[in-house]
C-alpha cells in the first residue's frame, strides 16, 4: 500500500542520522526496522523541543498508527536528512510525516513515513481534545 504525501504540512524538525553499519540488513542496504527508528526518534526529539517530556500523569501524544514506503535504498556510510511535518489536525489527533534524503542528494527522497498521534490520557486510555498550541503547530 502506497501513502500520498500531503502537499499541506508544516515543516517542524529536521535531524540528520548517520547510517551505522550495524543498521544495515544481509542485502547490504539500511534495514527497514531502521526507518522506523529514525521516525520515532525524529518525532520524540521534536516533541521535547517543544515541552512534551512524555509525563503519564499529563496528557500527551500517543502513537496510533506508523508507516513507511520505501523508495531507494540507503547503506552505509550514508548521511540521512528526515524531515518532519505535521499536519491534519482533527479533535484529539494530527499526522506526522517524515521524508528521508541522503544529505548530499536533499531533493531526492528515499523514504516517505510518519504516523497518526492522537492526544490522549494515559492513565484512562482515552483520547483528549489537542491543546490549542499544538494544533497550531499542526496546521
Amino acid at each position: 500500500m502506497k501513502i500520498e504525501i500531503p502537499e499541506k504540512k508544516n515543516l517542524v524538525y529536521e535531524m540528520v542520522f548517520k547510517v551505522r553499519w550495524g543498521d544495515m540488513d544481509v542485502m547490504g542496504h539500511m534495514n527497514n526496522t531502521m526507518y522506523f527508528r529514525y521516525l520515532e526518534t525524529a518525532r520524540m526529539d521534536w516533541f521535547k523541543s517543544i515541552g512534551v517530556e512524555g509525563d503519564p500523569a499529563v496528557p500527551g501524544p500517543v502513537l496510533a498508527n506508523a508507516f513507511c514506503n520505501f523508495y531507494r535504498q540507503l547503506a552505509y556510510p550514508d548521511e540521512v536528512l528526515l524531515r518532519l511535518y505535521a499536519c491534519d489536525p482533527g479533535r484529539s489527533s494530527f499526522h506526522t510525516w517524515g521524508l528521508m534524503t541522503r544529505l548530499e542528494e536533499p531533493d531526492i527522497l528515499c523514504a516517505a513515513g510518519g504516523g497518526t498521534m492522537v492526544w490522549a490520557d494515559v492513565r484512562t486510555g482515552k483520547s483528549v481534545p489537542l491543546p490549542d498550541w499544538v494544533r497550531q503547530l499542526a496546521q
